[in-house]
């Protein structure tokens, strides 16, 4: 596909994957579990992933799978997900990721994908290629059992502990209903269900298999460990809930289990849970990190996909500094539904494209980032139209991770 100071970005071949995990392996410092590779094949096929090769040696890899993602509005667009970015420790500083993301850009433009998003490792490198973090998200600790909920709270019930047989079928339809109104939660496949959820699998070095809480209107996945102290650590590793009633009956479940000393999890920013506490200093924030990251690869098509807050009508320039999607456009909310197309107009907002593709999901404020100066503004009032316009009614969480 393409050559460049004698590396080769080429399709990568069925016979090549034992290379390729080897390769993630050493790049992302952990071993790959040889019962995920199937699973993994299925859900990021090898059909679909992109090589550079030195020789006959591969040094670097990415991969993609297009993603059905909802958006604000209820609404959903095809993304391009992106994942296993790799370059050979060997082969740094050799332009082998511009190349592999040249080639990955050039396809979401020939499949006419408005959005190109992927789970960061690091938060220093995409900004060059027009992506910015989108997405938030907390990660918490809380005491077991000494937590108490406000007199207020009420107590729905409903919550019942689900074998894994049941799990299989009744978690995968409560999470499809939840992903239809969340920003940034994708179609789950499958086989990624068996990967990361149902698999025989289960079971972590020195804790317990995995449990499944279920609600008529959400669910909870959670494993149980003792660490070198005696202490009893759950660790949440997903809470769906369509409701408040479903939501708070799940907390209360899991924050009444016996001889739990600790609870960890990773919570939303707007999550209600310490409000439903009489100490919502109980829930502690140990670390807060990018959930998400997004690129625009079509202005007028990914604006046009989404719902906004308030009617507006402001002339954007966006520079992008990789491809060619930047330019001027008109862009026009009535009634919350957008038309974008490109204009000779003055712009009133300049901006990048990793700009844009942090305010897409609704988590990130314009006003924030002007005034980091990475918005200009041509007046005070548009600003904050443009920015009270890109939020959105729910929090945006991603749906699952890749």
């Amino acid at each position: 596909m393409a050559s460049t100071n004698g590396i080769t970005v080429r399709s990568a071949r069925a016979e090549e994957r034992p290379e390729i995990v080897q390769l993630s392996e050493i790049s992302f410092g952990m071993r790959v579990n040889p019962a995920d590779l199937e699973y993994a094949e299925q859900v990021f096929p090898t059909e679909r992933a992109l090589v550079a090769v030195d020789g006959d040696q591969i040094v670097g890899h990415a991969n993609d799978r297009v993603m059905t993602v909802t958006v604000p509005g209820e609404r959903t667009v095809q993304a391009s997900g992106v994942t296993s970015v790799v370059v050979a420790p060997t082969h740094r500083r050799r332009g082998i990721l511009r190349s592999l993301y040249t080639e990955l850009h050039r396809r979401s433009e020939s499949e006419n994908l408005p959005l190109t998003i992927f789970t960061a490792s690091e938060g220093t490198i995409y900004g060059r290629f027009g992506y910015g973090p989108t997405i938030v998200t907390n990660e918490v600790l809380m005491p077991g059992r000494t937590a108490e909920f406000r007199p207020t709270t009420p107590d729905p019930g409903g919550v019942r502990v689900a074998a894994p047989d049941e799990a299989k079928t009744v978690i995968p339809e409560i999470y499809d209903r939840w992903r239809r109104f969340v920003p940034g939660a994708q179609i789950r496949p499958e086989a990624r269900w068996q990967q990361r959820v149902f698999a025989d699998a289960v079971q972590s070095e020195g804790g317990s298999p995995q449990f499944f809480l279920v609600h008529p209107d959400g669910y909870a996945i959670f494993r149980r460990a003792w660490n070198d102290d005696g202490k009893n650590i759950a660790t949440i590793r997903e809470l769906r809930a369509i409701t408040p009633e479903a939501h708070i009956a799940l907390w209360r479940v899991l924050l009444g289990m016996d001889l739990v000393h600790t609870i960890e999890t990773e919570l939303a920013d707007r999550d209600p849970l310490p409000h439903l506490l009489t100490d919502p200093r109980l829930v502690k924030v140990t670390g807060r990190h990018d959930a998400l990251w997004a690129r625009v690869m079509d202005v007028p098509a990914a604006l046009s996909a989404r719902t906004y807050q308030r009617d507006l009508d402001v002339v954007l320039s966006v520079d992008d500094p990789f491809r060619d999607a930047g330019g001027t456009f008109a862009l026009r909310v009535r009634d919350g539904i957008a038309d974008c197309e490109p204009t000779d107009r003055a712009p009133d907002l300049e901006l990048g494209i990793d700009i844009l593709g942090s305010l897409y999901f609704g988590s990130y404020r314009a006003r924030d980032f002007a005034a980091a100066n990475r918005i200009q503004a041509k007046d005070a009032a548009r600003l904050r139209a443009f920015d009270e316009a890109f939020g959105s009614e729910r929090e945006a969480e991603l749906g699952w991770f890749f």
